[in-house]
């Protein structure tokens, strides 16, 4: 069989595209440590070795007490690649808003929501896995090749490399974590308006202090996940307010 000849991504400069090491594509579910830099570098090694195009995925929202997991897919124009892109529990709101809708206007993006109902059903693992894919499904075209962050990657229909820390080395995956975040910070904001003694806009159903004597005072509603020890144990009145177990999350901040 003739090799496949290499490709490059249109608006490519030749010469970006070679100022770094390219080496060989990995193999179909190889998990790694991660790329030197966050850049687009990655992302242009896979163009050049005829794999194109090459999305990004990333989740947020395995941790909380409520509210659902939202996973990102997003395929970034490589003519037209963000300034700024970073993981995004390290950005302030401001700048996540401000890239979200430069993602939004030059790159093909799809987002999926695993709901408390599916992670209580599956698992948080399987329903963050199906989310992921979900993403990967809905984009509007079918990628070549898949980067997602972390070491446990989703099935998909494509090659896909699950890379340690991704969404602070890897811009594709910087890009998904971005939307992923800003699109649950969104909506639990809307959670908490509808109910508002819970605080969901401040704390986005994370395990803080706020939401445990919440949760104390008024037991789970419909958005909170039941098959999380926390929830549970404090619906059977195991936990007094004050012992109610904190979660630490960087990702609760702005």
């Amino acid at each position: 069989m003739a090799p496949r000849p290499k490709t490059q991504p249109p608006g490519t400069d030749p010469a970006s595209a070679t100022a770094r090491p390219r080496g060989r594509p990995p193999k179909a579910g190889t998990v790694t440590t991660g790329w030197v830099g966050l850049d687009f570098s990655r992302e242009r090694a896979l163009y050049a070795n005829g794999l194109a195009p090459v999305a990004g995925a990333d989740e947020v929202g395995r941790g909380p007490l409520a509210g659902p997991v939202v996973a990102a897919a997003v395929v970034l124009d490589p003519a037209r690649v963000p300034q700024g892109l970073d993981d995004s529990k390290r950005l302030t709101r401001v700048k996540r808003e401000a890239l979200y809708l430069e993602i939004c206007a030059t790159a093909e993006i799809a987002i999926s929501l695993a709901p408390p109902a599916r992670i209580d059903r599956d698992n948080i693992r399987q329903a963050t896995l199906w989310a992921l894919a979900s993403a990967v499904r809905g984009l509007p075209c079918r990628p070549a090749f898949l980067l997602v962050d972390g070491n446990d990657p989703p099935r998909v229909e494509c090659a896909v490399e699950a890379i340690v820390g991704g969404d602070g080395l890897i811009a594709s995956i910087a890009a998904a974590s971005i939307v992923a975040k800003v699109v649950r910070d969104r909506l639990m904001a809307g959670v908490g308006a509808a109910f508002p003694a819970y605080g969901f806009e401040r704390h986005m159903g994370y395990g803080t202090r706020e939401h445990g004597a919440a949760l104390k005072a008024h037991g789970p509603c419909l958005h909170h996940r039941r098959s999380f020890a926390p929830v549970r144990e404090q619906q059977l009145g195991l936990f007094p307010a004050t012992e109610f177990p904190v979660t630490e999350d960087l990702e609760v901040a702005d």
